[in-house]
């Protein structure tokens, strides 16, 4: 019996390159069908996050605040959930204001869930924020350990069903004071439901905490940084002194790259010496 080895080689490399070519066919299926459910942007890339958004034409919501949308590649991507983390006196609430200021500037209708009764109307306006464009649910005041579970589950169902409801540009789902045990007593798949509700919409959902809570695989994480002793002050007297500006360093994180200190450059928000901002210590 005499084996033909030339022939099974040949064989054998058919087969290898008939599995390559159905391999290919079979991932260019799965893009193209991630591309019209506008999910590409989670397919794995090396790139930097801006340059990701402008080769692949996100149809992103510009925040207003250009340290923030540089590095992003020109605004939150539509269509997924975000998340803006920082302690108190980090600049979230002024931060939240300019996004919604800057949606509706562009015409569009804006949600706020407000957990805890944290929004100052009148603070809000001053940053050119329209209130007749913004859905505010006010859902409880300062939670005790007992509430906690009960207000946050409360204001998870009113942000699903304006999520379900659409036509706004940005819903914001406030749980900066909320406790982080009232956070974990949500259920897990919580976030997955939100991130799925939205998919391939026209929204940006953003979640205010002060630390991680999560994100879909478009969405970034905003991390901001007051930076203790950040504060410029007016006044010479010590009872007579105003708060002029508090100056917060951000530091974008996303799924598609490793969030070293060196990406990207922190930089400056700084607020507007306009008026005396009584409540940016709150957060």
């Amino acid at each position: 019996m005499t084996l033909d080895w030339g022939g099974a080689a040949d064989y054998t490399a058919r087969r290898r390159r008939r599995k390559s070519e159905m391999s290919l066919t079979a991932r260019a299926k799965l893009e193209t069908l991630l591309r019209t459910r506008k999910l590409d942007v989670t397919l794995t890339s090396v790139q930097p996050h801006g340059q990701l958004g402008s080769a692949r034409g996100r149809d992103v919501a510009p925040t207003g605040v250009a340290a923030i949308d540089e590095p992003l590649g020109g605004g939150l991507t539509r269509g997924h959930v975000s998340e803006i983390v920082g302690d108190p006196a980090s600049g979230r609430t002024r931060t939240v204001c300019r996004i919604l200021a800057a949606a509706v500037g562009r015409g569009e209708a804006v949600a706020l869930v407000d957990t805890c009764d944290r929004f100052d109307p009148a603070s809000a306006a001053a940053v050119g924020l329209d209130l007749s464009m913004l859905l505010w649910v006010r859902v409880g005041g300062p939670l005790s350990p007992r509430e906690v579970g009960e207000t946050a589950g409360r204001a998870l169902k009113a942000v699903n069903l304006i999520l379900q409801a659409g036509g706004f540009g940005v819903v914001v789902f406030d749980l900066a004071d909320v406790p982080a045990l009232g956070i974990r007593q949500l259920p897990y798949t919580t976030w997955a439901r939100l991130a799925r509700v939205i998919e391939g919409s026209q929204t940006v959902a953003l979640i205010v905490a002060a630390e991680h809570v999560s994100r879909s695989p478009g969405g970034v994480t905003i991390a901001l940084d007051g930076g203790g002793g950040r504060a410029e002050w007016s006044g010479v007297s010590d009872r007579g002194r105003l708060l002029r500006r508090v100056n917060t360093r951000a530091r974008i994180v996303s799924a598609r790259q490793c969030p070293t200190p060196q990406l990207p450059t922190p930089n400056e928000l700084p607020i507007p010496t306009t008026q005396p901002e009584r409540f940016v210590s709150g957060g």
